[in-house]
């Protein structure tokens, strides 16, 4: 082949391929040459290249490093580096290089490619590992807390029973009462963040919720702080736990709240998006339909280094006292536990947007019913107790015994099946968690419906009070329905 036409064909090469690729000269380090996708992706003309040499393409503390590396005969700036493109931003590039004569001139001919995007992924699926490990240690330690709690706050609350009206005793129960009460919430919301509490989902519209929870807001953020709402028209409706994104608002909002010290405006703003696949890709999520809930302040914004640690359980730059580095975790719990995602816009000095984003339904959103009030909390039907911590099987007996229920009690799955195949006479209510050994809640009142279709079904929530306990037990066996749950600590 004639040597101009090889030339022109390694040219056509050079010049139409995907990656960045650059001739520079050693000694001045000119760019000599550079084709179509380096002028692409850097941003630079063709001639504003050939009056540049490849320190500005550097950010100026790399450039040092860069130019000892290829004269102690590293070969150039191989590897993986920053590069500065011209609006600015960085980009991080893996970078391979060889040497070559050209007119007689030591010549490095460099090909870069952009990495950023895997590396910002990479960083992602590091960080959710991470924040998955730290879910599990924290819903295992939740769940066996809550066990102790439960029976903690179970007792005290018998105690304070025996306890005349003025008794000076009274004042140091109440007291225990509070610190566990306080113990159950942080409990709450590290089951939250390890997506190991149950949510009651219903099909929500995100406008009623955030509705609902202005006049909370109202109440909560500073007179210097104007509220505003942006509710999207004809937005589709979500399968969520409202109370729980009730939650999230409000650690949201709150989180503005403090990022404001001088005022601002804090909004709310939903918004109907669809998520194409390429998008999909880049977020690692999947496509579809979404509803987009946002909540963005004019505060001080996040910088990156901790932007990258917002969700860890714990981490927090509040003072001690302030915060328990849990607000933010919990939020995170929910979305996931929603079928959603959670991303953050911010800027150090232009504040943040927390945008989450929940898979729309085509079911239509549902109307709350009024609650139904139990007459009293007394009974005299025969109950099913099916719960593994002696602790607490043993104050769910004292309990609903000293209220007149028939206790039948078992440990797991099987013993209940068992106790329950040799009771010849009616069983009205099973009592159960999510959580049983040797099976599951769910699986247990399958069975048990197998069974025996009349008995009800209650799932326990931990941790609980006696009270609420005794009125959930009333209320389930006079409802129409087969499953209800026993609320939480104070409710």
């Amino acid at each position: 082949m004639p040597k101009a036409a090889l030339l022109e064909r390694y040219r056509r090469l050079f010049d139409e391929s995907p990656e960045p690729m650059w001739l520079f000269d050693e000694e001045t380090l000119r760019f000599l040459d550079v084709n179509r996708a380096a002028i692409a992706a850097y941003g630079y003309s063709r001639d504003e290249f050939l009056q540049m040499d490849i320190r500005a393409i550097q950010p100026p503390e790399d450039v040092d490093c860069g130019l000892d590396h290829m004269r102690s005969g590293g070969g150039g700036p191989h590897g993986e580096w920053r590069h500065r493109i011209k609006s600015g931003q960085d980009i991080q590039v893996e970078v391979v290089t060889s040497r070559m004569m050209v007119d007689g001139r030591p010549t490095r001919l460099v090909i870069a490619r952009d990495v950023s995007l895997t590396r910002a992924l990479e960083l992602q699926l590091r960080h959710a590992q991470k924040i998955e490990t730290v879910g599990q240690l924290a819903g295992g330690i939740a769940h066996d807390f809550n066990n102790l709690l439960t029976a903690i706050v179970g007792h005290v609350e018998v105690l304070s029973d025996y306890l005349a009206p003025g008794d000076p005793r009274a004042a140091e129960v109440h007291a225990i009462r509070e610190a566990a009460e306080l113990a159950a919430d942080l409990t709450r919301q590290l089951l939250v963040f390890s997506r190991k509490q149950q949510l009651q989902s219903t099909v929500v519209n995100l406008n009623d919720v955030i509705g609902r929870t202005r006049t909370i807001l109202q109440r909560l953020i500073r007179e210097n702080i104007v509220l505003e709402t942006r509710p999207a028209d004809r937005l589709w409706p979500v399968r969520a736990d409202a109370g729980q994104v009730e939650q999230i608002i409000l650690n949201l909002a709150l989180n503005a709240r403090d990022a404001m010290p001088r005022g601002g405006v804090l909004t709310l703003e939903t918004a109907n998006v669809t998520i194409s696949p390429d998008i999909a890709r880049r977020r690692s999520v999947e496509q579809g339909d979404y509803v987009e809930l946002s909540v963005s302040d004019t505060g001080t914004g996040i910088p990156p280094e901790v932007r990258v640690r917002l969700f860890e359980p714990f981490f927090t730059t509040k003072e001690r006292h302030r915060g328990t580095g849990l607000g933010l975790a919990t939020v995170y719990g929910i979305v996931k536990q929603s079928g959603g995602h959670i991303t953050v816009e911010s800027e150090v000095g232009h504040g943040s947007k927390f945008l989450i984003y929940l898979p729309a339904t085509l079911s239509a959103a549902e109307t709350s019913l009024p609650e139904h009030r139990a007459q009293g909390d007394r009974g005299s039907e025969t109950v099913l107790v099916v719960e593994h911590d002696k602790a607490v099987r043993t104050l769910i007996g004292d309990v609903l015994r000293r209220r007149g229920y028939q206790l039948l009690v078992a440990e797991d799955g099987p013993d209940a099946l068992r106790v329950a195949e040799e009771h010849d006479a009616a069983i009205h209510l099973l009592i159960t968690s999510w959580s049983v050994p040797a099976a599951t809640g769910a699986a247990v009142a399958a069975a048990m419906h197998a069974q025996r279709p009349d008995t009800r079904v209650l799932f326990l929530q931990k941790p609980f009070t006696p009270v609420g306990l005794a009125r959930k037990v009333r209320s389930a066996l006079e409802q129409v329905g087969q499953v209800g749950q026993v609320g939480q600590v104070g409710r």
